[in-house]
């Protein structure tokens, strides 16, 4: 490992990738691949540290891939619902922060504003990770790219489609990660659902000096030649009376076998962030088949973290 760019992370919070360099992640991706190579000798890296774990909304995989990641390498993690403390209610969020600060040596939170993991940051004085929120979902686009390359190599130059929501965090997260890797990254949506132009704007520079070519379309044939066809579900949290609009809007972009096909590529690979509403934005057939790797993604979202956590924890 380059000694020189982990000292850059020690002590350092992940609230997007907006903030880390394209050595920097590549860095986080390299070390994710040693800590899977090492599955099942755990080496008790965290023992003696303690994680705080704030989640607003629920989940599966982040918080399952926190809790294991941390727990089986001898840290102490505690779950803390908006039901078991005052998070933003009784008590401020920086009175929160302040206190978490002085009992645990991490904090990650997943919930609805990026101001509020922006704000445990800032007055913690620990790192902290963002697990998701309506604006950015970093540890999982880690995850997607790693899984890209477990199956094509140096993902530079490869091409990525993200399918469905144009606006929601992942779409946002790997607009970011491709621009500064160099991924060509497009995403097929209804024009109303487009990205906000302030991201693409930001992540433009970023993109021509990694080469990747950025774009967003209508146009399902865009997908065309990808290495990969990406989806995420039609309703967020946090917009459930939109469900029936949505559906409206998006059942012309479901992943399903013709839209696969007009990749022109047996290799090309499904992957989804998860959960999955099959039948929606997409078909058992393609989650459930050959060309997915949504369960393959599923477990790197471990391996990422715990990568993550190692090097801001200076436990490497």
């Amino acid at each position: 490992m380059n000694s020189t760019i982990n000292e850059k992370f020690k002590g350092r919070s992940l609230l997007t990738l907006l903030d880390y360099e394209a050595e920097e992640i590549r860095f986080l991706l390299d070390l994710s691949k040693q800590v899977k190579a090492e599955k099942g000798s755990c080496k008790q890296r965290f023992t003696g540290k303690t994680l705080a774990l704030l989640f607003e909304k629920r989940s599966t995989r982040t918080r399952c891939a926190f809790e294991t990641a941390f727990g089986e390498e001898g840290g102490h993690p505690v779950f803390l619902s908006t039901a078991d403390i005052q998070l933003g209610a009784k008590e401020s969020v920086e009175d929160t922060a302040r206190v978490l600060g002085r009992m645990f040596s991490a904090i990650q939170f997943r919930g609805f504003k990026q101001s509020t993991v922006e704000t445990l940051a800032s007055c913690s004085g620990v790192p902290v990770y963002n697990g998701l929120t309506d604006s950015f979902h970093p540890t999982q686009v880690l995850a997607d790219i790693m899984t890209l390359e477990e199956n094509f190599g140096d993902c530079k130059g490869k091409k990525l489609c993200f399918v469905g929501d144009g606006r929601n965090n992942v779409a946002r997260s790997l607009m970011v990660i491709c621009s500064k890797l160099g991924v060509h990254f497009t995403v097929i949506t209804p024009p109303a659902l487009n990205p906000d132009w302030e991201l693409i704007e930001l992540c433009a520079p970023i993109s021509a000096g990694s080469g990747a070519k950025i774009r967003v379309t209508d146009d399902l044939s865009e997908v065309s030649g990808s290495d990969a066809v990406y989806t995420d579900v039609w309703t967020s949290m946090g917009e459930e009376d939109k469900k029936a609009e949505r559906i409206a809007l998006l059942s012309p972009y479901q992943v399903n076998p013709t839209l696969m096909a007009k990749t022109g590529r047996a290799d090309t690979i499904f992957l989804h962030c998860l959960p999955a509403v099959k039948g929606e934005e997409v078909t058992a057939d393609v989650i459930d088949g050959p060309m997915s790797r949504a369960w393959d993604e599923a477990e790197n979202r471990k391996h990422t973290i715990k990568a993550i956590m190692l090097a801001s924890l200076d436990c490497l």
